[in-house]
């Protein structure tokens, strides 16, 4: 590899700008730790992609203080919730469905509801939020070439010139104890690294592209966020933009036929247009899906993969670099963003010295089989919005996917009679290790909080009202390992009105959950302890790899 002269030295280097990249950065930055983030594309996304976030992905943003913000530049996602399926946009409708309806979790799961927010516009909000957070993000930045070693990475970074020569720019090298690999479906670093992939690969082609026009007729009054269409091919599909009359179309193609990008011509896809809304006549224009770009498609790979390993030595493998899932769902977005908030509080634990690095194996071991069996519900879902009915999608149960995961690794202190399903019904918690902490509504000073609020990045211990001595072991185990701990005891400090949290936590008055900085419960004691340091101490030491 060559190298530049003067390198730049960061303790995590993040390749990737999309919203995992760009999270990871949020998170780690919050956590102290002050990455470099680099991204070949001069700015965030200009096209929404994610159009819903769930209510689980809100509440990690919840937590940093930043839902107002991302609330703020709601899409027309809020009035547009219904999908359909139709031969055509003018023909009599297969099925239509409110595509948050089975999926919007009650009041009392969780504190937020669904993120009905485009991905271009939620990317700017994290992005700020993350420098101003002392996050290093540097756009318009390529990475050419990387080596990891046994004590870091060196990478060669390019950035354009900016003379009028369009000279190549200038080159420098990066070292960084680590490296997160958010590159996107087609990683080159997960390629250069030679990590292979498990699943059905791609599914197909599509050719996305954007047309103003009037589509009064064939909507006769109808709204929608998404129509699966027969025409002009099955797996068609048509979408309302932010602006009022555009419509973005996708159509698929066959590579194995000998089709591709190419073949659609302005005039074909004029024509494809027609076909999908079902009115030959209709009067369209084609309209560019950058700015300052040309009216030209883009090609779309629909596919289905999880990398087989997540990590390799220095290099981990986050968002659509480490799986990539069919759209259907809106799992895709929300996995890479909590890929990136299990990996953030773990990197910054082994940096700070508080963990030992076998804590950075257990990214692997949690997050790899979510990847998997959210592969696996996304492709149920995808048949039955392609071949199904109504009735299908409702029987798919998101709800038990966006709250109910179970991590099993050494960061878990699991219990002797844990079940060995890879998901638990959230509509029924249990508070074990290993699952989402519970949402508990409380009141602190008037005001009403949820216990994920109390989750902000540091480890947490909950107790009951006679629970006193673990909230005391809390902060003396802490300060013997040098770990921030935070400790809050329900019917003391705060109020607990609905009287919820001894069930929902499974823990009795004197009982504690120990609840990791990512959200996720490591360990609990049912009752009081004679030796609560010792306890909090050792599973402490025990999660951090100590």
């Amino acid at each position: 590899m060559t190298t530049a002269s003067h390198d730049h030295a960061t303790d995590v280097l993040i390749v990737g700008g999309g919203i995992t990249g760009l999270s990871a950065a949020l998170f780690l930055a919050r956590l102290g730790v002050r990455p470099t983030l680099v991204e070949r594309h001069p700015s965030t996304a200009i096209m929404p992609q994610a159009r819903a976030f769930n209510p689980r992905t809100m509440e990690i943003y919840r937590a940093l203080g930043l839902e107002a913000e991302i609330r703020a530049r709601t899409s027309i996602l809020a009035g547009l919730p219904e999908m359909i399926g139709a031969d055509t946009l003018a023909g009599e409708e297969r099925f239509r469905v409110d595509m948050l309806a089975h999926v919007r979790p009650p009041a009392w799961l969780g504190p937020a509801d669904w993120g009905l927010v485009d991905q271009d516009e939620l990317e700017v909000v994290v992005r700020a939020a993350a420098e101003r957070a002392g996050a290093d993000i540097r756009f318009g930045a390529e990475l050419v070439s990387f080596e990891a070693g046994t004590d870091g990475v060196r990478a060669l970074v390019r950035e354009p010139g900016g003379g009028p020569d369009g000279g190549p720019g200038r080159e420098y090298g990066v070292r960084a104890r680590w490296l997160v690999a958010a590159d996107g479906n087609r990683s080159p670093v997960r390629h250069a690294l030679g990590v292979e992939a498990d699943g059905p690969g791609v599914l197909g082609h599509a050719a996305h592209f954007l047309f103003d026009a009037d589509l009064g007729p064939a909507l006769r009054g109808r709204r929608f966020l998404l129509a699966y269409l027969d025409q002009p091919a099955p797996g068609t599909v048509l979408a309302p933009l932010r602006r009022h009359g555009r419509w973005m179309l996708g159509v698929p193609f066959d590579p194995r036929r000998g089709e591709g990008i190419a073949d659609f011509t302005g005039r074909r896809r004029a024509e494809l247009a027609r076909r999908a809304v079902g009115l030959g006549d209709l009067d369209l224009t084609l309209v560019p899906h950058r700015e300052g770009g040309d009216a030209g498609p883009m090609e779309v790979r629909l596919g289905g993969w999880v990398a087989r390993r997540y990590r390799s030595g220095r290099v981990f493998l986050a968002g659509d670099a480490a799986h990539v899932v069919p759209p259907t769902g809106s799992y895709g977005a929300g996995t890479g963003i909590a890929d990136a908030h299990n990996l953030a509080w773990k990197l910054a634990a082994v940096l700070r010295g508080q963990a030992g690095e076998t804590l950075l194996d257990s990214y692997e071991a949690e997050r790899r089989p979510v990847a998997r069996v959210t592969l696996e519900q996304a492709m149920r879902l995808l048949t039955a919005r392609h071949q199904g009915t109504a009735d299908d999608l409702a029987a798919v149960d998101d709800l038990a996917m966006i709250f109910g995961y179970r991590y099993a690794s050494g960061a878990v202190l699991t219990e002797g009679d844990d079940p060995a399903e890879p998901v638990e019904d959230p509509r029924k918690p249990s508070g074990r290790p290993g699952l989402r902490a519970p949402h508990v509504w409380l009141e602190r000073a008037g005001a009403r909080v949820s216990t994920i609020d109390l989750f902000t990045g540091a480890f947490t211990v909950l107790t009951g009202p006679d629970g006193g001595d673990w909230a005391a072991a809390a902060r003396a185990a802490g300060a013997a390992l040098g770990v921030a701990v935070e400790a809050c005891r329900v019917g003391a400090d705060v109020h607990d009105a609905e009287r919820r949290f001894p069930d929902a936590y499974g823990i009795g008055s004197g009982g504690v959950s120990l609840v990791r900085p990512d959200g996720f419960v490591a360990w609990r004691a049912a009752g009081p302890s004679a030796r609560p340091v010792e306890e909090l101490r050792r599973a402490l030491s025990r999660v951090l790899a100590r």
